[in-house]
């Protein structure tokens, strides 16, 4: 069982400390019914008063795994692994949950894996999700309640080449909607959901005339950059589906780095993956 460990700096009560540390009524409701809160190690309710220098413990309700999740020990790079979270990076043409055409070996089965190997039973929420054939850093929450503290708070950078070359910097501001030919694709529309992509230029290759981007995300919108590049004319190499480049056997997007406050240490945590050999080869210096 997850326990997190408060140290009390004013009175209040154990409700008004817990929300202000942005647990949910969901959450507060969940550890009511299948957790626990001690202060001092005595059991209370969420109307107990709490003061200066007391000790709240918050017991996270158990979770129980899928039964449809098979574990696999494919190797993975772990980039960083705590009680809270776990931060991996995920080869490209691997799903990072199971899907109906790939039931199985997804990144979240092997991270299961290589947790079985710890004797951690932790269940998995992820945090952040790529695109099977996108490579790169991807988050996932131990218990349902972090994932809710880390959603909306994590910073992410993305490493691309598209074709052509771009400009030094740029702010791309076009609204995503679905396709209207396909559950799949998404397209620009003045009626869709705000997107946002901020992106700077860090290398071009003149001989094959394709840009190495840093891009940032403002939104998380699904196939965000893939859309946003290929309306500037700048589709991704590799990608088939905004585009119809085929100099690699996936579309350029590679998850680089991750930027957040730890939800319970409150330290800041930065975490960063290399452009993968497939993607670094098109240019010099990275």
């Amino acid at each position: 069982m997850i326990q997190i460990r408060y140290t009390i700096k004013e009175a209040t009560t154990v409700k008004i400390f817990l929300q202000s540390q942005r647990y949910s009524k969901k959450s507060l409701s969940a550890i009511k019914q299948n957790g626990a809160l001690l202060v001092n190690n005595h059991p209370v309710t969420v109307r107990a008063n709490i003061s200066q220098d007391d000790t709240l413990t918050v017991r996270l309700p158990e979770e129980i795994r899928s039964p449809y999740l098979i574990t696999n020990h494919i190797p993975i790079e772990i980039l960083y692994d705590d009680s809270f979270m776990i931060i991996v990076n995920k080869p490209s043409f691997m799903n990072t949950i199971p899907s109906q055409l790939h039931p199985h070996n997804s990144l979240l089965e092997a991270v299961y894996g290589y947790l079985e190997q710890k004797f951690d039973n932790s269940v998995l929420h992820p945090v952040s999700r790529l695109d099977r054939n996108t490579s790169g850093i991807v988050v996932f929450a131990k218990h349902q309640l972090i994932h809710h503290l880390l959603t909306n708070e994590i910073e992410k950078h993305y490493l691309l080449i598209c074709l052509g070359e771009m400009k030094p910097k740029g702010n791309i501001c076009i609204p995503i909607e679905r396709s209207d030919t396909s559950i799949i694709t998404r397209q620009v529309s003045v009626y869709g959901q705000n997107a946002r992509t901020e992106y700077q230029l860090l290398q071009y290759n003149k001989i094959m005339n394709i840009s190495l981007v840093k891009a940032r995300l403002h939104t998380g919108r699904t196939h965000q950059i893939r859309v946003h590049f290929y309306t500037l004319g700048h589709s991704l190499i590799g990608d088939t589906l905004y585009g119809n480049d085929k100099k690699i056997d996936r579309h350029a997007l590679h998850a680089n780095e991750v930027r957040f406050n730890h939800p319970i240490y409150g330290n800041q945590i930065n975490i960063k993956s290399s452009l993968p050999k497939d993607l670094s080869h098109f240019f010099d210096v990275l």
